[in-house]
């Protein structure tokens, strides 16, 4: 048996199959990057690519200091001759002994990284099925391997020969699919700028500019090459995310409108008529009254009515065909969706705890 093909053992520069495979990896992630987002791409993971320790849409690859400078030395001298040691880990604790480090350290804010031993996807939602995903995934690897394998073909078989067309050939790899490789704050504004104007990744964030990665002529292709999806049975694939994408924002906007309009919209109005009364009262008392409170509440009140219509006309306005129907839903009814919630928000920061019906953020995060 071959055992693991992504292990580097102690010296990844001189390991000529874990080079071959790996230069695989990165060929295949950066040139089918829209598939691979297309196959993570969901309502929900919408929300989440890019927050909360999850990686951005932007699909790149972690690789490490260790093995990012192999493949440097394979980029620019055509061959790697040495490799980062791994060293140690002090913790300043004279009772603890020092722990060895690996060289290749992580990162959090990577969607595929390289851990070790293994490549890790973690773009993925967590209420998704790894079927879509790893199918996509073993398919662009199986045709990286291929063309590979085709490049190698008429290479004699002594092991120098082999070795020096495997080198070429990963120079070749590393040169055009090299700018996949990022090892930096996946965070960050910058490293969003530097990929799209700079490496020409693509950054599809959301649903709706995902999915058409799966309609194009490139993946059925690709997929009837090795006979894991018919035409027929990839566009069937393309029409069930967009349902599911469609059918997932439909809810959610209905949810919305029901909750601003027979919860939180009663409780503030309700809020507003207590202020009103408690000013009439203060007034004819003969004291100034100030009703600062009282007109911002109203003002959101009433952004909050205008929210819910919002959302009401772009779901009256939402087109038949799917995609269409899916970019409408990111243009109109999601921005309109999001107006509702800016008023519901600056609305619990103003109505009085005992009339506020919904958990608060701050009874979420600290006191509950």
């Amino acid at each position: 048996t071959q055992g693991n093909l992504f292990e580097p053992g102690d010296t990844p520069h001189s390991n000529m199959q874990f080079l071959v495979f790996c230069a695989a990896t990165i060929r295949a992630v950066h040139k089918y990057a829209p598939l691979l987002r297309a196959a993570i791409a969901t309502a929900s993971n919408d929300h989440r690519l890019g927050a909360n320790e999850a990686p951005p849409a932007i699909i790149s690859i972690f690789l490490g200091q260790q093995l990012s400078d192999v493949f440097t030395q394979i980029s620019e001298k055509g061959k790697a001759t040495s490799s980062k040691e791994s060293g140690t880990l002090r913790l300043g604790v004279d009772s603890i002994p020092a722990l060895p480090k690996h060289a290749g350290d992580r990162n959090r804010t990577s969607p595929f990284a390289f851990t070790g031993n293994k490549f890790e996807f973690r773009a993925v939602g967590s209420n998704q099925s790894i079927a879509g995903p790893a199918t996509v995934l073993n398919t662009i690897l199986a045709e990286s391997l291929d063309y590979i394998a085709d490049k190698l073909a008429g290479v004699g078989r002594s092991r120098a020969a082999l070795s020096d067309a495997v080198q070429a050939l990963l120079a070749d790899i590393m040169k055009e699919h090299g700018a996949v490789v990022f090892n930096g704050d996946g965070y960050s504004d910058e490293w969003h700028k530097e990929a799209e104007f700079e490496r020409g990744l693509p950054n599809l964030r959301t649903t709706a500019d995902a999915l058409p990665a799966f309609a194009t002529e490139s993946a059925e292709a690709l997929f009837s090459k090795y006979a894991v999806y018919s035409k027929a049975e990839l566009h069937a694939v393309y029409e069930v995310a967009l349902e599911q994408y469609n059918m997932s924002i439909n809810v959610e906007s209905n949810l919305v409108q029901e909750m601003a309009q027979t919860i939180i919209l009663p409780a503030a109005a309700r809020y507003a008529g207590e202020l009103a009364a408690s000013i009439v009262a203060i007034k004819e008392a003969g004291v100034d009254a100030d009703n600062s409170v009282l007109t911002e509440v109203v003002a959101q009140i009433d952004a909050l009515k205008a929210g819910i219509a919002s959302v009401a006309a772009a779901k009256a306005d939402a087109p038949e065909d799917a995609q269409a129907e899916a970019d409408h839903n990111r243009d109109a009814v999601l921005p309109a969706m999001l107006e509702v919630r800016a008023a519901a928000d600056a609305l619990e920061g103003l109505v009085s705890d005992d009339l506020w019906p919904l958990p608060t953020y701050q009874e979420m995060l600290w006191l509950r």
